[in-house]
């Protein structure tokens, strides 16, 4: 298995996995890819499931990675899982439970990790990668990242203790709520650095992407990421999706489809990845909240940007993004792995006009093709579907996921195939929310009790500073 950028960095000569695992972008600014899917015929798929229900999630996690990092041998990557998924760190054994929410849909419960939320399930693997690559070339990194709230948290509490690897996480002033704010910034070690940006995730994105655009800095500093433009991230959840179609189906030719919340286009584009690999994927429907810029491109075909000041605050702030990172990946299988176009798109089209537009064949090929449907809700959605499905079930949800629930109803079809709901994370992080529609926060675990009582501690940036200000903070640490 090899890696090339979808701008054409290493198309002459492809990377392997453990070359890019350390990286963010690539030296073009585009985003690792890689050269052809693997494919998983039907054999394979059974053997998956046998797999999966003798050995478990950390088995599944070890064949499925194996297919993308090749160049770690199967002992050790066997190893890396078993100590990425433990029953300790997610609660039980079976790692991604599936419950039944009836009409058809179905909850993946993705949050029982260290941070109550998805993040985990490939944060905890990508710091055990990590650590293996670096103790094997005997390097340091310094990992730069932006969070819109969970990310941050995931990547600081997977990567705490490993003496090889220093933090720097960016995130909007003001963005998060309380829970996700004392998570990341409550953290007091002197390899934890957390940075408050005037604004919104995009302009926290866009400090990360400059720092990185500075090759030799990036070099001096030994610079990488964890945000989901890192390709082993995504390999990661691609395990996850592969687990929820095996404990929904009964046989390997029994499709189901998904519904999945997100912002910046990372946890759905492990959903594409999976099918394209061959799981027997129906349809992928995209849930957007106010920030509706990908639920547009896959009703109009244009994408369009927005400004931090367009970019509304909402009740789930995770994804109150309006500039996706992986979403010049997914364009990028859309013209035909052409390179030339996606780095005239994104490298000069996008920055310039604010927008490109993909109408037309692009469009039809993501909707017929590649099986993307979409849809987008609002605050009252979201409370109401947090109370009723409450009320109805017993399930407590937080906001982002009920965006994803509200969407998904519109596409249920209980004599069709399953729909599976992906959940992004415990609604304990959202207690304005959950006491809105169910008059009281959700119960608090005991190993949370301690979370907003903790004292901050960030580096706040003023409005006007840049990525000089960014690099500065990192040359004193």
């Amino acid at each position: 298995m090899r890696y090339v950028s979808t701008r054409g960095f290493a198309a002459d000569r492809p990377l392997p996995f453990s070359d890019i695992l350390l990286e963010g972008l690539a030296p073009d600014g585009g985003l690792y890819w890689p050269e052809a899917f693997p494919q998983l015929d039907k054999p394979a798929r059974a053997e998956l499931r046998r797999l999966y229900q003798h050995a478990g999630y950390p088995r599944l996690a070890a064949a499925i990675m194996g297919l993308y990092a090749d160049d770690i041998g199967e002992t050790e990557l066997r190893q890396l899982t078993q100590r990425a998924y433990t029953s300790e760190k997610f609660g039980s054994p079976d790692t991604v439970p599936v419950s039944d929410l009836g009409g058809g849909l179905r909850l993946a419960h993705l949050s029982n990790g260290p941070t109550a939320a998805f993040k985990d399930l490939a944060m905890q693997l990508l710091a055990e990668l990590f650590e293996h690559e670096l103790e094997r070339r005997d390097q340091v990194i310094t990992i730069l990242g932006a969070t819109s709230g969970d990310t941050g948290s995931a990547a600081e509490y997977a990567m705490l203790g490993q003496p090889r690897i220093k933090v720097f996480m960016l995130s909007p002033q003001g963005r998060m709520t309380p829970f996700q704010r004392g998570q990341m910034y409550g953290l007091d070690d002197p390899r934890i650095i957390n940075i408050t940006v005037p604004g919104a995730f995009d302009d926290c994105q866009d400090l990360v992407k400059a720092v990185n655009a500075d090759a030799t800095f990036k070099a001096q500093y030994s610079i990488g990421a964890v945000n989901s433009i890192n390709w082993g991230r995504l390999a990661a959840q691609v395990v996850y999706y592969v687990a929820a179609w095996l404990r929904v189906s009964t046989h390997d030719d029994e499709p189901v489809a998904f519904c999945v919340p997100t912002g910046n286009f990372g946890n759905i584009i492990s959903a594409h990845i999976a099918r394209q690999m061959g799981i027997p994927i129906d349809r992928i429907i995209l849930a957007t909240n106010e920030n509706n810029v990908l639920a547009e491109f896959f009703t109009t075909g244009v994408y369009r940007i927005r400004s931090a000041a367009e970019t509304v605050a909402t009740s789930s702030p995770s994804m109150d993004i309006s500039k996706a990172s992986n979403f010049e990946r997914f364009v990028f299988d859309l013209l035909g792995r052409d390179t030339a176009k996606t780095s005239d798109l994104f490298g000069r089209v996008l920055p310039a006009a604010g927008e490109i537009d993909l109408s037309g064949e692009p469009l039809a090929r993501a909707r017929g093709e590649y099986a993307f449907d979409t849809g987008s809700s609002t605050h009252a959605d979201r409370v109401a579907t947090i109370r009723s499905l409450y009320q109805r079930t017993g399930v407590l949800i937080d906001p982002h996921t009920a965006d994803g629930v509200h969407v998904a109803q519109a596409f249920a079809n209980p004599a069709g195939s399953p729909l599976i709901c992906m959940e992004t994370a415990l609604p304990i992080k959202f207690a304005d929310t959950i006491t809105e529609a169910i008059g009281h926060p959700a119960p608090l675990p005991p190993r949370f009790a301690k979370v907003l009582d903790a004292a901050p501690h960030t580096i706040d940036l003023a409005p006007g500073d840049g990525p000089d200000r960014i690099k500065a903070i990192i040359a004193a640490r």
